[in-house]
């Protein structure tokens, strides 16, 4: 009897599902982790408190679990069980479980005000659940808020550093002056370099929109020259790279080097502000 079962063809045997794990648990792409870090990196650097690892954990705790939520509530809606349902739910609970130990700190050390920032995004987020779990995360309006909702860390960080609501909110508003723009850039880089049709002229129009709300802010005293001048070079990029003289670069290049200017950017807000430039 276990002689015959062993000797049962090979294709009769159900094979062992190979679930991939990390696409399941972490975003693939660059950006978003930019979205996520060049706020939080500047927030930290510029507005050091004992609320900002705990504000760190409820941040990254709650990036971190749209990408397995997205999976769950994809198969939910479809009533489906599938094996990445429960590699998605277990992913879901760790990052949550991190979230809300930030979350704990954060009431704990953070004055009450510092969520002012999360209570406003609060709306976006719900929104973003939504266009997750009708796989609609792709378009731009939801990249362009899922940008705006984690830029928002950077003013919650200030707070709880004891910047006045001004200089706090500005600081929301420097780091969207590099988003917003970046994301029309890439967008139609990818479409540049897919042979597919783009928009030359909104990205860089955008750039150029940025750049003189900069200097507003610099003008105002909210705003560094240093962060300015990398506006400026941001604009210059968004005109060659979608030129005819461009490098050609593959997605994952464009990506690493939205990291890197977006390091370089979050630098420019934190040295002009120690070194009031």
């Amino acid at each position: 009897m276990n002689a015959a079962v062993s000797s049962a063809p090979a294709s009769l045997v159900k094979p062992k599902a190979n679930v991939p794990a990390r696409s399941i648990a972490l975003p693939v792409e660059h950006g978003a982790w930019g979205f996520l870090f060049e706020p939080l990196a500047a927030g930290m650097l510029v507005a050091p408190s004992a609320a900002a690892p705990f504000i760190l954990l409820l941040v990254a705790g709650a990036f971190l679990t749209r990408q397995p939520l997205k999976f769950l509530l994809g198969d939910f809606l479809q009533k489906k069980y599938l094996p990445r349902t429960a590699v998605a739910l277990r992913f879901a609970l760790i990052f949550g479980g991190i979230s809300l130990l930030g979350l704990f700190g954060s009431l704990v050390f953070a004055p009450i005000e510092s969520f002012i920032p999360f209570i406003i995004v609060a709306p976006l987020v719900v929104y973003l659940i939504a266009q997750d779990a009708a796989r609609q995360t792709r378009q731009l309006l939801p990249e362009l808020l899922a940008a705006a909702a984690l830029a928002s860390s950077i003013t919650a960080l200030a707070l709880a550093g004891g910047f006045a609501y001004p200089a706090a909110f500005a600081l929301w508003a420097i780091m969207l002056a590099r988003l917003i723009p970046s994301v029309l850039y890439v967008r139609s880089r990818l479409r540049l370099e897919k042979g597919k049709p783009f928009s030359r002229f909104t990205p860089v129009a955008a750039h150029i929109l940025a750049f003189a709300f900069l200097g507003a802010l610099y003008l105002s005293g909210f705003a560094s020259i240093l962060t300015l001048v990398m506006a400026a070079f941001l604009a210059g990029r968004a005109a060659f790279g979608l030129s005819r003289c461009r490098q050609i670069l593959q997605a994952k290049q464009l990506g690493i080097w939205e990291v890197v200017y977006g390091v370089i950017y979050a630098l420019t807000v934190v040295f002009g502000c120690y070194l009031n430039l």
